[in-house]
């Protein structure tokens, strides 16, 4: 589109606005009716490690909202010359699962205890064995069970149980709905009846009959909707809330509230049978369309649904990126220290490179980017740790080169589940996120550890941002009885350049060495998180 027809589309309202609440970033992208980002603003933030709990303050979220709205909103005026009053529609995303509990006045109960958290080992462990069905730590019913075995007061109290993402919708439009993929995130769903699983619902009730509370699950879980449905607008409160400045106007229609998990889902055009989707920044998850039901439960695969409702099959890692960071961080410090002003991006980028010329197998390297705990591999905390023999290959290369396979390591261990005990079969795997912003790098990491071709697309970048962006517009363009799949074929990726990356044989054979020896070295890091208190 001409920056005039942009200008036109801002004033007369035909864009749609994605925000998306990431591990580290909140992003705010601008789209054309084109589906095109055309405005950008980001907010910067982290969680914080309070009395063992990993949390976001509320002023955080407000605060982080308005500021990338704000940003991208002045995105706009600076690229169109226009103001931003009003938007064909918004949608709002976030980390999925968690745990935020309101009472009857709205009032959080409990400071925010996010995914990240592993502290509901007992309650996962319980709730897997009555519904056989597997139940992560930081699903929101474990979050809420373990409050139940802790005996906290606070459970009597709530009215609404909430993730993030719902959260914010709840405050900006007053309804208290998920998107069915954000919602299979905190309660198991039937993808039959695209609701909740009624007899687990039962079940859990029935579980809480002794403690005599006032509510029933469904009474206190958001309504579930579909990707398509219409989810509320915007009310006066919440334009206050989203734009400070007052100029967006109210009455703007929102989409379903939906995890980081739909949005890579959609912005990858991964929601069909055989399709898969990685998304790798600071966790790294691979979600895998069924076109059959497991054989058997797995604690390392977790069942969710696509933003329509369908059966995915989740691989989610708490850690990839951070470890890798701090690393390149150290660099960027120590190039400093010679007067030497790197430019961040490049650095990454000349870092990822050198790491391809390392040795298949690492050269005997070895890391841990453990920053928090992970259930895959059976932790409750981790402790970053890089080890190595006296005789291993010590070069920067292998060095960036195992830390790249570190963060894909546990990853495999669970997508092997899928691809080698169950043979699920997948047609095409796309990448995204952070990891795969050096061409070519992440992406054929990624190839040797799934052994299956990669392939990122030209907004490999954009992220959760775009792909809730998209899912706004489905709900405002979609044709009758058009399918979220069939939109995104047609409407959306018809004419995107995607680069595929066929996996290295060599590569792979490298990997699975380095994981093997992976998997041996986890005595070395139990050893680690139970000598190095926290």
């Amino acid at each position: 589109m001409s920056k005039e027809q942009i200008r036109a589309s801002v004033r007369e309202g035909r864009t749609v606005l994605g925000i998306e609440f990431g591990s580290t970033r909140i992003k705010a992208v601008l789209t054309d009716e084109n589906h095109t980002p055309i405005a950008s603003g980001a907010h910067d933030w982290e969680n914080r490690l309070e009395n063992g709990v990993w949390t976001y303050r509320l002023e955080d979220i407000w605060t982080g909202l308005q500021d990338s709205y704000q940003k991208m909103a002045a995105d706009v005026m600076e690229k169109y010359g226009e103001e931003l009053t009003t938007i064909g529609a918004i949608g709002f995303s976030a980390m999925m699962h968690g745990y935020m509990a309101f009472d009857e006045k709205g009032e959080l109960l409990t400071p925010f205890r996010t995914w990240r958290n592993t502290i509901t080992e007992k309650a996962a462990s319980v709730l897997s064995g009555e519904f056989h069905f597997n139940i992560p730590q930081r699903w929101s019913i474990a979050h809420l069970y373990q409050a139940v075995l802790n005996g906290e007061e606070h459970v009597a109290k709530i009215t609404f149980l909430s993730t993030l993402a719902c959260y914010i919708h709840w405050k900006l439009t007053g309804e208290k709905v998920a998107g069915i993929g954000e919602a299979s995130g905190m309660f198991p769903i039937d993808s039959a009846t695209k609701d909740y699983d009624e007899t687990m619902a039962a079940r859990f009730d029935a579980m809480l009959e002794e403690y005599h509370y006032p509510w029933k699950l469904r009474d206190i879980l958001p309504k579930v909707l579909v990707a398509g449905e219409p989810a509320g607008k915007l009310t006066e409160e919440g334009a206050g809330l989203l734009d400070v400045s007052g100029k967006l106007k109210a009455g703007i229609p929102l989409c379903p509230p939906e995890g980081d998990a739909g949005t890579g889902m959609a912005a990858t055009k991964s929601v069909a049978v055989r399709t898969g989707n990685v998304s790798a920044g600071t966790s790294v998850f691979a979600m895998i369309v069924l076109e059959k039901a497991l054989s058997n439960m797995y604690p390392e695969i977790d069942m969710v649904t696509t933003p329509s409702g369908d059966p995915v099959a989740m691989v989610h890692c708490n850690n990839c990126t951070s470890d890798l960071n701090a690393w390149v961080n150290l660099f960027d410090e120590f190039a400093s220290c010679f007067g030497v002003k790197a430019d961040k991006n490049e650095l990454f980028s000349v870092l990822y490179q050198k790491a391809m010329e390392g040795d298949k197998d690492c050269g005997g390297l070895m890391a841990y980017n453990y920053f928090s705990g992970e259930p895959v591999t059976g932790f409750e905390e981790g402790r970053p740790m890089f080890l190595r023999r006296p005789d291993s290959c010590f070069t920067l290369a292998n060095f960036m080169r195992t830390h790249l396979y570190s963060s894909l390591a546990t990853l495999k261990i669970g997508l092997d589940i899928l691809l080698k005990e169950e043979d699920v079969q997948i047609d095409t795997v796309t990448g995204h996120g952070g990891l795969f912003k050096t061409e070519g790098v992440g992406q054929s990491i990624l190839a040797a550890a799934m052994n299956a071709p990669i392939s990122v697309m030209e907004t490999a970048g954009e992220g959760g941002a775009w792909g809730i962006a998209l899912l706004a517009a489905y709900m405002l363009y979609k044709k009758e009885g058009q399918g979220l799949d069939a939109y995104l074929e047609e409407k959306v990726f018809a004419d995107m350049e995607v680069k595929t990356l066929q996996p290295d044989p060599a590569d792979v054979a490298g990997f699975d060495t380095f994981t093997a020896r992976y998997e041996d070295c986890l005595a070395a890091e139990r050893a680690a998180v139970n000598s190095l208190a926290m």
